[in-house]
């Protein structure tokens, strides 16, 4: 299975307008992408073995990773209603 990064457009395609303007307009949100951006890169490159840590760090990662997507998701879903 190929490794992939998780964009935020990527993974929340029908809130494409939506990322547009609040990255725009939120700085709160903008940050909150820049930061899951930055973590969805450091796990891509512990996954290409490009880094090697421990497993217990990769794993905090993407717990971190889905929190973030869950907090910007929230806020999305809040922005559009």
């Amino acid at each position: 299975m190929p490794l992939q990064h998780h964009p935020l457009v990527k993974e929340f395609p029908q809130h494409r307008e939506a990322i547009h303007q609040l990255k725009q307009e939120n700085l709160h949100f903008s940050k909150l992408m820049a930061k899951h951006e930055d973590v969805d890169k450091a796990i891509f490159r512990m996954e290409e073995g490009i880094e090697t840590p421990e497993d217990s760090v990769i794993t905090q990662l993407k717990k971190e990773r889905l929190e973030l997507a869950d907090e910007l998701l929230s806020m999305l879903s809040k922005a559009e209603s």
